[in-house]
């Protein structure tokens, strides 16, 4: 058999048919994002469907019955959920008379976290099966008359593999707080600028004044009460800001159930009665932290929940890094520094591929050049503690 015909590329509209095992050895570190219960979990309890303007569209590369390759996909109509803001781009288009939508996207539905885009089963050759995949997705955009493919929050190999194949990087940054082998929350402070440690400090006093108990609880340790709760202040924040929770309460029951330990509530209680919570999920080496809510406002009990817990949490499990969530330049003072995230893009109209290549360049400089200035609010005294990503 020749090597072209070795490879076959499946389109999938539901993962329901893979075997998590078969998906799961795909996934490097356990990235909970990634993980067949994750994703499928999404589909099976109406989290993403063509109502809201997730489609399922997996790509799957075979080698007989062999799974070797995928890459977790979605037609999208509209931009909702993708935190890769391309609104101006989807202006420009209807400005010219084309359609921006529907379009398809390499992501993971809601969840702004750096993860793979292009799944690479162990003991394989990651440059030999994205050179039949990547073309294999672009086909179909084309045949399906999509405007282009975007692939967000991608690792270093994957932008690589993507920008080979013509797609144009994009960059953007969050703030990431790394471990340097901290021995306590303490001894992580005492890195801190005086004023900025006494400020962390005060925080976390006020929240103990008010008589605020946190109990950091997995995901099977849940009870139906507590359920309930965490799932009331989940759909709580986005109700104060006029977004649609997507999520619901029997996709949170069924990450408890099969993602138990992976998934890490802060729960705060007032007198015995649960207040707020955050949410994070877990991989093997770093903390996520994705949702948060909260019955009534607290004084501090945001930046208690959604920091400094978490903080705690990675040094007593000796995790390497936490990453709280996109946006917010207030987690810098708090220890959680600048760094970049990638996406990459393929607009099937070469005009408005070149346009959107000159605007990007010009966009990564000024993204650089903004990064360059967070830096200096970083809260060490030692300069070298800030974040040396590779951009």
């Amino acid at each position: 058999m020749s090597e072209a015909h070795k490879y076959r590329v499946e389109v999938a509209d539901s993962l329901a048919g893979i075997a998590p095992p078969d998906w799961n050895r795909m996934v490097p570190g356990n990235h909970p994002f990634l993980r067949h219960e994750f994703l499928a979990g999404l589909e099976e309890y109406g989290c993403v469907s063509e109502s809201i303007g997730w489609t399922p569209r997996h790509f799957l590369l075979y080698a007989g019955t062999q799974l070797l390759a995928a890459a977790p996909a979605y037609i999208k109509t509209n931009s909702f959920g993708e935190f890769v803001f391309d609104h101006s781009w989807a202006a420009a288009y209807e400005r010219t008379g084309l359609n921006y939508y529907p379009k398809l996207v390499l992501a993971v539905p809601f969840t702004p976290v750096t993860g793979k885009r292009l799944l690479i089963a162990p003991d394989t050759d990651p440059e030999l099966l994205a050179q039949h995949l990547i073309p294999a997705i672009l086909e179909y955009a084309a045949d399906s008359e999509l405007s282009g493919v975007h692939a967000l929050f991608l690792r270093p190999d994957d932008r690589r593999l993507l920008e080979q194949a013509g797609f144009l990087p994009r960059m953007d940054y969050q703030y990431h707080w790394r471990n340097h082998e901290y021995r306590d929350f303490e001894h992580y402070l005492s890195f801190f600028r005086s004023h900025k440690r006494k400020n962390v400090r005060q925080e976390r006093r006020r929240v103990q004044d008010q008589q605020i108990c946190f109990r950091r609880l997995y995901g099977d340790e849940l009870d139906e009460a507590q359920l309930d709760a965490v799932y009331r202040f989940y759909r709580s924040t986005f109700a104060k800001k006029g977004n649609y929770p997507a999520l619901t309460r029997t996709f949170f029951k069924h990450l408890t159930r099969s993602m138990g330990r992976a998934m890490v509530i802060m729960l705060a209680e007032q007198h015995g009665r649960p207040m707020a919570a955050s949410v994070d999920f877990m991989s093997d080496a770093a903390l996520y932290g994705r949702y948060w809510g909260c019955d009534r406002e607290l004084d501090a009990v945001h930046f208690e929940a959604c920091f400094y817990q978490g903080i705690e949490f990675c040094i007593g499990r000796k995790l390497q890094s936490f990453e709280p969530g996109a946006q917010g330049e207030h987690k810098i003072t708090r220890g959680f520094l600048p760094v970049p995230t990638w996406s990459a893009h393929r607009l099937l109209d070469t005009r408005f591929q070149a346009a959107i290549a000159d605007y990007l360049r010009r966009e990564i400089e000024a993204v650089r050049q903004y990064r360059r200035e967070l830096d200096q609010l970083s809260p060490f005294r030692d300069t070298a503690i800030i974040t040396a990503d590779t951009e």
